[in-house]
Order: C-alpha cells, then sequence, then structure tokens
C-alpha cells in the first residue's frame, strides 16, 4: 500500500497544525490598525492560505522520502513527530520570533543502512522536492504575467517556504537530511 489511513490521519493532523502555527505568518492583505490592536483575533482566510502553503512543502517533502525508499524495494512510513508539533504551538503561543517544527519524519526499513547510495539519496529526497516546488514558483513568476494579487501572495509564500525548508533540511548536522547526505548511515 502506498499511502496507510494512518498516513493520512497524520498528514491531516500535521496539515491542521502547520495551518495554525503559520497562520500568523501567510496573510493576504496587510495588518490594519485593528490587527495590531486585537493580535489574537482568529482570521480563517489567513488559517487557509497557511494550509494552502506551509502543508504541502512539508507533506510533499515527507512523501519523497517515502516514496524514493520504496522505489528502493525498502518499507517506509511516515510517523508524526509530536513533540515537533507540540514545539512549534508552543513557540507560537508565547509569540516566540523564531519558528522551530518538526512535525514528523519518514521511517525507512532499518535494511536501508546497508546501502549507503539509497540512504543517501532517499534523504536527498525531501529537500530536492523542496527546491523544485521553489523553482517552480520562481517559474511562474518570471514567466506568466497574467496573475492575480492572491497568486502572487501564493506562489512568492510557496517560494519563501520552500527555500526555507531546502536549506534549512540540507544543514549537515544531527538528524538533519543534509547531514545523512553528506555522511550516511
Amino acid at each position: 500500500m502506498l499511502i496507510t489511513l494512518t498516513e493520512i490521519f497524520y498528514f491531516i493532523i500535521l496539515t491542521g497544525v502547520i495551518a495554525y502555527i503559520f497562520s500568523d505568518m501567510f496573510q493576504l492583505r496587510p495588518k490594519t490598525v485593528y490587527d495590531y490592536m486585537h493580535p489574537k483575533k482568529f482570521n480563517l482566510e489567513n488559517l487557509k492560505l497557511a494550509a494552502l502553503v506551509a502543508a504541502p512543502a512539508v507533506i510533499l517533502h515527507e512523501l519523497a522520502h517515502k516514496f524514493v525508499a520504496m522505489g528502493f524495494g525498502f518499507t517506509a512510513t511516515f510517523q508524526l513527530f509530536y513533540f515537533g508539533l507540540i514545539l512549534g504551538v508552543f513557540l507560537k503561543l508565547i509569540s516566540s520570533p523564531l519558528i522551530i517544527i518538526a512535525p514528523g519524519y519518514v521511517v525507512p526499513s532499518l535494511a536501508l543502512a546497508n546501502f549507503p547510495l539509497e540512504y543517501r539519496l532517499v534523504a536527498l529526497a525531501g529537500p530536492l522536492t523542496n527546491l523544485v516546488l521553489y523553482l517552480i514558483a520562481v517559474l511562474i513568476l518570471k514567466f506568466n504575467q497574467n496573475l492575480s494579487k492572491k497568486q502572487l501572495i501564493l506562489l512568492h509564500l510557496t517560494k519563501k517556504i520552500n527555500i526555507i525548508l531546502f536549506l534549512f533540511n540540507m544543514i549537515p548536522f544531527g538528524p538533519f537530511d543534509g547531514a545523512k547526505v553528506l555522511f550516511g548511515p
């Protein structure tokens, strides 16, 4: 099975939490004086925008890890990282200027560690997906002149989130994908 019902459930939870965390950062309209006077006011449009921009960046990143591992013949499952989700929500609630979120990860079969090249390619698949999404947004912005204001905002936000995810995940340290690509299993 490509994706289990449990993984679909996890992706739904991930989408909701990520949308909540980024809902104040992604906006279709500039903040007004009222917004500054009522900073905790819930805005459904911002929540939908955050879900539309941030969730695909994270979900496609994780699915790339999963499907590349499966392409090499290994099992792989997506797992939520509850501590990473809770940390992201906590940082949002205290209005931290820095958001750290590690919403989930793909667990490939242990046998993958015996195949260094495949291991590195599985690790690289997620960040490369973010790089491709970034480049698609750049190309659309460059070559399509008939975009609405909403489409322009969506593409600029897509561009930003995906380049940040690419660069962040390629850090060659600890559990980051960059360390796995550089140092292997």
